[in-house]
């Protein structure tokens, strides 16, 4: 394999006043309910109008967040109030087995799934191993699966956020710190090593901006050893960072270099007002576009970036922003990809924004579903994210209840 290496500054164009437009005839239509809930029953949309309208209420949903948070720390039992309402809609199951008859489900109108452990803390050597175990079995039974389509794992799971900091920043290493560095070097070597084996595409996660810089280094490595014939590691690029379409065409001109594909995720980003209020506290400037305008811009740029140099990259696109998805569909057609081209994929959550995926996938496009799992208590810090999305972003959770009664209504006409 061979690349044609350009200079950097062929990419100017990244930094310029780029704006993004849209065909004035959109391809996808988003509004038809009917392909968008095909896979729900009247009962499971009713469940979910309930939940949507509970998130909307803010002062409901800080009641209950709170009353979560203080038995968590007073050990008792949530699983009664969180498995029948959050966690029956964004994910799949306690375990891997039981996410299967989902998996199947969603393969039934042509969209994939996603199986993602959702361990979050790596802070001692029994949970890393849990959770390693628990990532091999995943990317075993991804291979064995025609409806799971990659695996994914997030690096604080392997390491704790200490190290992961430490490692990213300039000064001197601790050589104790060194060591745990090396020992999560060596299990994203392991993960990666048995997704080339078994020709699974494997995701990482992106982290806090205090401990990408070391993650970025690891996955650039395991991408130059895993990702000679075709992209089996897909790095993930969080573009609400002002840094990120530089560093997308700086990892591109590594790769052509050094004779590999790459992989990348997109998505906006989860963790803006923690960043902002880091940056506060340690006065450094902040690293999060000023803006969702911005980010939105910077998001789309990196999606024609992707398509431009599609002969050399592999693109997940992890959005449940309509506009973006109809700009991708676009920049596919521009470039005369077919729908179903095996280097791009769409993406949403499990249980947001079905109206995405499934109008998406029944024109051919390819989209999977990410669906978390695992134990209530490890998916909590998950479900609380996702709560708090949707109860703090007033469109998305109106958009979401609007689909979902507009569907009951058409129902009932029947």
């Amino acid at each position: 394999m061979s690349f044609v290496i350009f200079p950097l500054d062929d990419y100017h164009w990244l930094a310029t006043g780029f704006t993004v437009t849209l065909p004035k005839i959109s391809l996808m239509n988003f509004n038809d309910t009917q392909i968008a809930f095909s896979n729900r029953s009247n009962s499971e949309l009713k469940r979910a109008w309930l939940l949507f309208s509970s998130l909307q209420n803010r002062f409901l949903f800080r009641t209950s967040e709170s009353f979560i948070t203080f038995c968590i720390k007073k050990k008792v039992p949530v699983d009664w109030i969180v498995k029948p309402t959050v966690f029956r809609q964004f994910c799949g199951g306690t375990k891997l087995e039981e996410c299967i008859p989902v998996v199947s489900q969603l393969g039934r109108f042509n969209v994939k799934g996603i199986l993602d452990y959702s361990a979050e803390s790596g802070d001692s050597q029994e949970v890393i191993e849990e959770t390693l175990t628990e990532t091999l079995r995943s990317i075993d039974l991804t291979a064995g699966h025609p409806n799971i389509a990659y695996a994914v794992f997030k690096p604080t799971a392997f390491c704790k956020k200490e190290v992961l900091k430490k490692m990213s920043s300039s000064g001197d290493i601790d050589p104790e710190i060194l060591l745990e560095a090396n020992s999560f070097r060596s299990y994203v070597d392991l993960l990666c090593k048995l997704a080339y084996d078994k020709n699974v595409p494997i995701m990482i996660d992106a982290e806090d901006f205090a401990f990408q810089k070391f993650i970025d280094n690891v996955v650039e490595d395991m991408m130059e050893k895993y990702n000679k014939e075709k992209a089996i590691v897909y790095n993930t690029l969080q573009m609400y960072r002002t840094d990120r379409l530089e560093f997308y065409a700086e990892s591109l001109e590594k790769a052509k270099r050094k004779n590999y594909f790459l992989g990348i995720k997109l998505v906006r980003g989860a963790y803006m007002e923690r960043e902002r209020l880091r940056a506060q506290s340690y006065d450094y400037p902040s690293p999060i576009w000023p803006n969702k305008e911005e980010t939105d811009i910077a998001f789309d740029k990196a999606q024609e970036f992707s398509i431009r140099n599609i002969d050399h990259i592999s693109l997940f696109s992890g959005t449940h922003n309509e506009h973006s998805c109809i700009y991708l569909a676009e920049l596919m057609k521009q470039h005369n990809l077919p729908n179903n081209d095996p280097r791009v994929y769409f993406s949403q959550l499990y249980g947001m924004s079905d109206q995405i995926s499934f109008n998406l996938a029944k024109q051919g496009y390819n989209v999977a579903k990410y669906i978390p799992y695992g134990p209530v208590n490890k998916v909590l810090p998950y479900l609380l994210r996702r709560a708090e999305e949707n109860s703090s972003i007033a469109d998305q959770t109106g958009r979401e209840l609007k689909l979902i009664t507009t569907e009951l209504k058409r129902r009932r006409k029947k």
